[in-house]
């Protein structure tokens, strides 16, 4: 066998895991990058001796990095655990700062952790307002002007995702963040599909709040941060030792710190024209095949594909694709968190069957042209074993 043709096989036969929107592999150099802060440099950055401070520089550069890819400032940046408790402390410390403002505005689609907190406050008397989004994902701004016109001075919050984690659907935050500024009304944003691939500016955008996670671009699972603009005012839900500007105590991670820093700025030199033009071109094939895309085409992430194959049965398929080492997603198999996807899905008007039959695809810097074939006919394959008559 030709050398070439073979290490082209072996590349095509490693399992292809299309699943980055949920969670991404830890890159090498970010398990290099942690490493010296489990065994070398431990030290609790609370401590006043040597290995105390080390510890507290460290952070402090992290999050010097962290800030100015959002062109924010260090102090704006408090870090979490991830994307869910950076949108919780956001809503639900605005709540107790604010106990008199009774609204808030979201977008039919957001992200569970924006979802469920705002039922929580629905169910002691709050208001929530759901701004509908078009077929393609995308919010009607002249509704969610309305709303903001009719009832200002109630209003506690905007929070509006800016990459849907379904759809890939990109909301312009720039023009929203404009809105809220002219209405004096504090703007929050989760970011945790695009920080780190797409600009972001808290600034230009006028963002008071926003909510990013480590383990979307190469991190760990269990670290993240809420920038808070400098001049907000917020309450903290975790009360004790005071760190973080007493709006998060606990003693900092350390290590996922310095891993989150690290994984953004290899995320910042990864090719993501390469990632689009595949994406494009694996769209290409899939609607050839019936596939059929739901979201918004151009207005996308350049890595997310969510695409429908009517008359199939989405869990089947990802089970299928699974066996052969392809890995895609299509919700939860766990009823409950199943149907909190859905309504992203409800909201731009599919049917139901379009809805059971959608599978996500999210790519990641190792996509490669050559796997587009076999993706495609791995698809087929199913799709002929399972098609429901």
């Amino acid at each position: 066998m030709n050398g070439v043709v073979f290490v082209k096989f072996l590349d095509i036969m490693k399992p292809l895991y299309l699943d980055n929107a949920a969670t991404t592999k830890v890159c090498p150099e970010v398990v290099k990058e942690m490493l010296p802060y489990f065994k070398e440099k431990y030290g609790n950055p609370s401590s006043l001796h040597a290995l105390g401070e080390n510890a507290k520089e460290a952070i402090n550069k992290a999050r010097t990095i962290l800030a100015k890819e959002i062109n924010a400032k260090p102090q704006e940046i408090t870090f979490t655990s991830g994307g869910t408790e950076s949108n919780n402390l956001a809503i639900q410390g605005l709540k107790r700062a604010f106990p008199g403002k009774r609204i808030v505005i979201i977008s039919e689609i957001e992200h569970p952790s924006i979802q469920e907190p705002c039922n929580y406050l629905q169910a002691r008397k709050y208001k929530i307002i759901k701004i509908p989004v078009n077929k393609e994902g995308i919010i009607n701004l002249d509704t969610l002007e309305k709303e903001i016109k009719n009832n200002l001075q109630d209003i506690l919050l905007v929070s509006i995702m800016h990459v849907n984690n379904i759809l890939g659907t990109i909301q312009d935050i720039e023009k929203i963040g404009l809105l809220c500024k002219l209405n004096n009304l504090p703007f929050h944003t989760d970011t945790v599909q695009s920080f780190g691939k797409l600009n972001i500016d808290v600034k230009k955008f006028n963002i008071d709040l926003l909510s990013a996670s480590g383990h979307k671009i190469g991190a760990q699972k269990g670290i993240g941060f809420l920038y808070i603009k400098e001049k907000a005012n917020i309450s903290p839900l975790m009360f004790g030792g005071g760190q973080e500007r007493n709006l998060r105590s606990g003693t900092e991670n350390v290590p996922g710190i310095m891993g989150m820093a690290k994984a953004l700025e290899i995320t910042k030199k990864i090719n993501k024209n390469k990632i689009l033009e595949i994406r494009n071109k694996l769209i290409t094939e899939l609607e050839k095949i019936g596939g059929m895309l739901n979201g918004s085409k151009s207005d996308r992430i350049y890595n997310n594909i969510h695409v429908s194959f009517p008359s199939a049965d989405a869990n089947s398929l990802v089970l299928f694709l699974s066996k052969k080492g392809i890995y895609v997603s299509a919700g939860s198999a766990c009823d409950s968190k199943k149907e909190r996807e859905d309504h992203v899905l409800k909201a731009i008007k599919l049917n139901q069957e379009n809805i059971n039959s959608s599978i996500r695809i999210s790519l990641n810097e190792d996509i490669k042209e050559n796997h587009i074939k076999t993706i495609i006919q791995e698809i087929i394959k199913a799709l002929k074993i399972l098609k429901i008559k």
